[in-house]
């Protein structure tokens, strides 16, 4: 399967147009369930893959390494999310807070810092599913079904997430 993959990537950077569409139409669904798990909303996300696709028709070509198709697709997918998100905080009014003291500002640093190496020492199925649901807000189902989990098992991942992280801070239960 990999040899023909491969076979079809160097006809595709050699401009054959079938090569070319097979792999646009192959690369579709990964392509828009990744776009979901990271852009904000449903339209983003499949404007994001649709981006994405078209990249890969025009750009097929600077593909230096037939194995490096998928990572170059997920990279372009995430730029194109992060670019729609910047576009809408660039658009939203935003007042200026009080700036916070320096003490303030140290303890929030410190807590921070705490938190991430909370978050880093946690295994990674735990780290996956607290980062998707409470850092990146995305909805349980969601998160579950891009974990490849049901939301039962996903909301007890989180569930121990959340208590090791907890723990590890000190925090009275």
């Amino acid at each position: 399967m990999a040899d023909l993959d491969g076979q079809l990537i160097r006809a595709a950077r050699h401009g054959d147009v079938e090569a070319i569409s097979t792999l646009v139409a192959d690369s579709h669904p990964t392509v828009r369930r990744f776009a979901r798990t990271l852009c904000a909303t449903p339209q983003d996300a499949e404007d994001a893959a649709q981006e994405a696709l078209i990249i890969l028709y025009r750009k097929i070509g600077m593909l230096r390494a037939t194995g490096a198709l998928t990572s170059w697709m997920f990279r372009i997918v995430r730029n194109e999310c992060l670019r729609r998100a910047r576009a809408v905080l660039r658009d939203l009014p935003i007042e200026p807070e009080p700036a916070p003291s320096a003490e303030d500002e140290a303890l929030r640093q410190l807590e921070a810092q705490a938190v991430a190496a909370a978050i880093a020492r946690l295994p990674a199925d735990q780290r996956s599913v607290l980062v998707l649901r409470d850092i990146q807000g995305y909805s349980g189902p969601m998160v579950a079904k891009a974990l490849g989990l049901t939301v039962p098992a996903m909301k007890s991942r989180l569930h121990r997430a959340r208590t090791t992280v907890r723990e590890s801070l000190g925090a009275p239960r």
